[in-house]
């Protein structure tokens, strides 16, 4: 088993025909898509694929924006999404003889994806909305441009050196915020109570983990990030990936006037509030993916043996656990299945305790025709203990009482296994405490049993437990327990 957790918690995904569902009512692949069909021999494009400036009025009538200011910018971005998503081809200008005319207008028509989108599977329409969330991506790191004027060197050409502006910083930093907003997501199952203050996210950007008060400079940093953020989600919304509040305009009313500080939760929400959809869960995990980060799935283990299993949950919230074993189990017979949980948790390795622990939650939701696999293993100094601990939650009968040193090492071994969670600390004590009362002279046999752990848990009792006289005897047991190995 591997000792390393994963990077992030598990995210509990909708299935692919939900997501592709999503997908597809997005607006602004709605938009896409009744633009690839408009599209025909009268379509005029420039020279790198975009709607000349004359069809943009005829683009945004078609999707129902004539009347709409901002209707030829809503027209041109989804026309660049479907050209490139491939819903739309362009065809460039034939050239003429001895015309080196780069501005020549080329044609536009219908693109072999967008049958794919309309007709095709729902990890075909999954695969085509990618592409469109690294389109709306790329334009939201873009750098704002008020006056292109100002980008014209004296040599008339475009001097990019005034534009302040590091590609790959911007997309690091929103790469960074949709990862914090993911984070935050997973963590608490994959359904956060609410959505995300704009301010706590810019400021988990910004701040540093080990500042106290935030300064001056740090707040007049956190505010600029609200205020890029604010932009960006603004463009992330249509694709379907947020669900986005926006900062409320009246805050930025007077030019050059700071926000200031939110005091309550209604104020907080006038400074955004954003969260993602589970499209977006999808779509921020398979960036991370791509990127090489280990960002698991609940499903991911279920076609896997359980061996993969056991160390797959290892680190999972007992939630996520939960929801995977059931997966895994629902692909199998009960009988076969907790055979297989009972051979992948043996070992002496130091993730054998927690192996063993997850193999014991699993079994528990096994029914009774797991019985004969269990009832195998009672001879086992490994599984023993926890087969009859199944048994008897179940109501069998005949079950052989254990051995004394079957119920220490038992007790050695779940010890351990809670400690490497790093379990509630409170239901840690309570148990140390059970077992020291229920056992008299608990140590003196403790340090003897053939555990890889021995040493280890009962210096851990040592900690744990409130008597300074019976932690000391832990300690001594520990000691005991070195010294014999």
């Amino acid at each position: 088993m591997s000792g390393d957790r994963p990077t992030l918690p598990p995210v509990r995904l909708n299935s692919e025909a939900e997501l592709a569902r999503d997908a597809l009512s997005a607006p602004l692949i709605a938009r896409a898509v009744r633009l690839a069909r408009w599209a025909g021999p009268d379509t005029r494009v420039g020279a790198g694929g975009e709607l000349v400036e004359e069809q943009l009025p005829a683009a945004a009538a078609e999707l129902g924006l004539a009347d709409d200011q901002d209707g030829p910018a809503y027209a041109s971005e989804a026309w660049r999404v479907a050209v490139d998503t491939g819903l739309v081809d362009v065809q460039d200008a034939p050239e003429a003889a001895g015309d080196e005319d780069e501005d020549g207008e080329g044609t536009a028509s219908v693109g072999e994806n967008l049958g794919v989108l309309t007709a095709g599977s729902p990890s075909d329409v999954l695969a085509i909305w990618l592409d469109a969330f690294d389109v709306v991506f790329a334009d939201a790191t873009a750098p704002m441009i008020d006056d292109f004027a100002d980008l014209v060197g004296e040599d008339g050409e475009i001097d990019f050196e005034r534009l302040e502006w590091d590609p790959e910083e911007e997309a690091d930093f929103l790469e960074g915020v949709l990862g914090n907003l993911y984070l935050l997501t997973v963590s608490e199952g994959g359904a956060p109570e609410g959505p995300v203050p704009l301010p706590a996210l810019a400021a988990s950007m910004i701040v540093p983990d080990d500042m106290g008060e935030p300064t001056d400079d740090i707040l007049e940093q956190v505010s600029d990030a609200m205020m890029r953020l604010d932009d960006q989600f603004r463009l992330l919304e249509p694709i379907g990936l947020v669900e986005y509040e926006p900062v409320d305009e009246a805050l930025m009313a007077e030019v050059g006037d700071e926000p200031a500080p939110p005091v309550d939760d209604e104020d907080v929400a006038r400074y955004g509030m954003v969260r993602l959809t589970p499209l977006g869960l999808y779509g921020v995990r398979a960036r991370m993916l791509e990127a090489g980060v280990d960002a698991p799935a609940v499903g991911d283990l279920a076609d896997k043996g359980a061996d993969a299993l056991l160390d797959g949950i290892a680190y999972f919230p007992e939630l996520s656990a939960r929801a995977e074993t059931e997966q895994w189990l629902a692909r199998r017979q009960p009988a076969d299945a907790a055979g297989e949980l009972l051979a992948a948790a043996r070992g002496d390795d130091a993730g054998g305790p927690l192996r063993r622990l997850h193999c014991q939650q699993a079994l528990a939701l096994t029914g009774a025709s797991a019985e004969p696999a269990v009832r195998q293993v009672l001879p086992d100094p490994e599984l023993g203990g926890l087969a009859r601990v199944w048994l008897a939650e179940h109501g069998a009968v005949d079950v052989p009482p254990p051995s004394e040193a079957m119920i220490f090492w038992l007790a050695i071994d779940t010890i351990a296994a809670q400690l490497a969670v790093e379990g509630d600390l409170e239901e840690l004590q309570e148990l140390v405490e059970g077992l020291v009362g229920q056992h008299s002279g608990f140590f003196d046999a403790a340090w003897r049993v053939e555990h890889p752990a021995t040493a280890d848990v009962l210096e851990a009792m040592g900690r744990l437990h409130p008597d300074k006289s019976t932690a000391k005897e832990a300690r001594k047991a520990a000691f005991k327990a070195r010294s014999r190995v």
